[in-house]
């Protein structure tokens, strides 16, 4: 995807340097406006090729990543500005060819067609340049809150809380606290000190259980490396289950196909999460016991609609539990809940994925974010007869480094009976 936005990124270029090389704007038809324009572009590409073919800090990757993607949003934007101006001009011009003045020939038409299109100044200024200066402007806008969004907000962990209320829980159960996170996407981070702030503020939080509902990585067990003894410490008195989420199978890196390759990869992450004392619940369930009385946790591999890996077998993680008062799914991919989920007796589901697009509002009582055009339950708590799902929008970020209006998440359940 990166590799297709680059190129049309690039096509943008031509487009956008000689429309504003027809402005009035004198800076830009000189030669260090050229310069500075093709040399800014053609920097950003090489480090774009050299951060994905090449080990580089993670600093630097990342710096990289987010000028090219603060730089393509304004692009793209200013680029609607000038299809707007063309398709005015051009409704001008196609006025102008089928216009019938009086006593007109065909030779006159044709001269007046080849002539600049009237431009009405208005104060002093053309149509025309008005909307290429202008949308100058416009396409800096999204600038202030994308770099912000990468400064400030990236780490900016949030506790929210939650009351799941569950008519069949045993009372033994009832108050347990449930600590969750979603998508790490340790190949992402560049701040180890953030990343572990995060953690420490879901521990002093002293849930009884965490779950932990998938994308550990973005591509690659090694990028594990470097966090595995700050989530090591991420440990409750009741366990900490865990299950895959999309990413982690390294589709993304290896490609859809098996090798050998990709097999070790998903056993070296399998292993992460056993190294890190973490419970790795592959198509099955544990009962969590509270004096006499159990629950069942149950933990499936990623199951999502569309493009997404179908791996998980819920019936077989299901194996056991027929019993059981109450069943807690963890299952990454938000869509398997209208798709699977719902027919069976699972209580409630625990989900992630989303990430709430990492950009969008989200308040007490009001949320929006281009995700809900994708997903139909994106973030937050959704009920459906008597089964629940919370999707959590992610402890880590992916791609754009950063987010705006939507933070990430750590949510602490309370578990009420009633």
């Amino acid at each position: 995807m990166l590799k297709l936005n680059a190129v049309i990124l690039f096509l943008l270029d031509f487009y956008i340097f000689f429309a504003l090389r027809a402005t009035n704007i004198k800076f830009m038809r000189t030669k260090w406006f050229t310069f500075l324009w093709w040399g800014y572009s053609i920097a950003l590409l090489v480090g774009l090729f050299i951060s994905f073919q090449y080990s580089i800090p993670l600093a630097i990757r990342s710096i990289i990543l987010v000028a090219f993607f603060i730089t393509a949003v304004s692009k793209f934007i200013y680029a609607i500005v000038l299809i707007v101006d063309d398709l005015r001009r051009g409704g001008i011009w196609v006025s102008r060819l089928f216009s019938n003045k009086k006593g007109q020939n065909l030779e006159e038409k044709l001269e007046e067609l080849e002539k600049p299109l009237p431009e009405v100044p208005k104060k002093g200024i053309s149509r025309s340049d008005f909307l290429l200066k202008s949308g100058i402007v416009v396409a800096a806008l999204p600038m202030l809150p994308l770099a912000w969004g990468v400064i400030s907000t990236a780490y900016d962990y949030r506790i929210r809380r939650q009351k799941l209320y569950l008519p069949n829980l045993p009372k033994a159960f009832h108050g347990m606290k449930i600590g969750q996170i979603s998508d790490v996407h340790s190949g992402s981070f560049f701040n180890k000190k953030a990343v572990l702030g995060g953690v420490e503020m879901l521990l002093n939080e002293k849930p009884d259980v965490i779950f932990f509902t998938g994308d550990l990585v973005n591509n690659v067990a090694s990028e594990m490396r470097d966090y595995q003894d700050i989530f090591s410490k991420v440990q409750a008195p009741l366990g900490v289950y865990s299950t895959l989420g999309n990413h982690d199978y390294g589709d993304y890196y290896f490609g859809p196909t098996d090798s050998p390759a990709k097999r070790k990869n998903l056993q070296d992450l399998i292993e992460t999460h056993k190294v890190m004392g973490w419970d790795l619940l592959m198509d099955e369930n544990r009962k969590l016991k509270v004096g006499n009385e159990e629950i069942s946790i149950v933990g499936v591999q990623n199951w999502g609609t569309g493009r997404f890996p179908k791996k998980g077998d819920l019936q077989k993680a299901l194996l056991g539990t027929e019993e059981q008062a109450v069943k807690l799914l963890l299952s990454h991919d938000p869509s398997h809940w209208r798709a699977q989920v719902l027919d069976t007796d699972i209580d409630a589901m625990f989900a992630g994925h989303t990430h709430g697009m990492q950009f969008g509002v989200r308040g007490e009582n009001f949320q929006w974010s281009p995700a809900k055009y994708i997903y139909k339950e994106w973030a937050g708590l959704y009920k459906e007869g008597n089964s629940q799902l919370y999707v959590n929008t992610g402890y880590g970020f992916l791609g754009y480094p950063g987010r705006v209006g939507i933070a990430p998440e750590i949510t602490i359940f309370e578990l009420v009976s009633g």
